[in-house]
């Protein structure tokens, strides 16, 4: 299965596509949301092919770091448990910030830097992580390592 991490914040009108086109997703926000953060927050989407909503997240939203996606054989509020896990974080003096993975721009400087154990844990039930390179005529492709998260880079046609 393939999912899309998409943040709220960078997706245009998000949460009016995903009522119009009704894909199978959640928020990985827990409980009642007020309408200002419920717009700007991370949704897991279920992709399922030729689709319209997932045609036009790729159509609209390679290139315009939307969010990033992932191959995963498990079920989406499985996989979110798993992403939960991240949204939250400790910086190096100790204090508790916001992690946005789900950024493409963030989540390809973060993933190879991770060594063995930490890739381990991140990646979970993740088989593959995809998201845009730079420059959106790249795909950029993480799969886990015993060493680290190995980066595969795949130019789009």
């Amino acid at each position: 299965m393939v999912y899309g991490v998409l943040d709220g914040a960078s997706v245009p009108n998000l949460l009016d596509r995903l009522y119009e086109n009704e894909p199978e997703h959640v928020c990985l926000y827990r409980g009642e949301l007020k309408p200002d953060l419920a717009e700007t927050a991370p949704y897991l989407v279920r992709l399922s092919l030729d689709t319209p909503f997932t045609e036009w997240v790729l159509s609209q939203g390679w290139g315009n770091h939307w969010g990033i996606f992932a191959s995963a054989p498990v079920e989406l509020e499985d996989l979110r448990k798993h992403f939960r896990k991240f949204l939250m974080v400790k910086n190096p003096e100790g204090k508790q910030v916001y992690f946005r993975y789900y950024d493409p721009r963030v989540l390809r400087v973060y993933l190879p830097t991770c060594n063995g154990e930490e890739s381990k844990l991140i990646f979970g039930p993740v088989s593959r992580f995809f998201c845009e390179n730079e420059t959106p005529e790249t795909l950029l492709s993480f799969h886990p390592d015993q060493k680290s998260a190995k980066k595969e880079t795949v130019k789009l046609s």
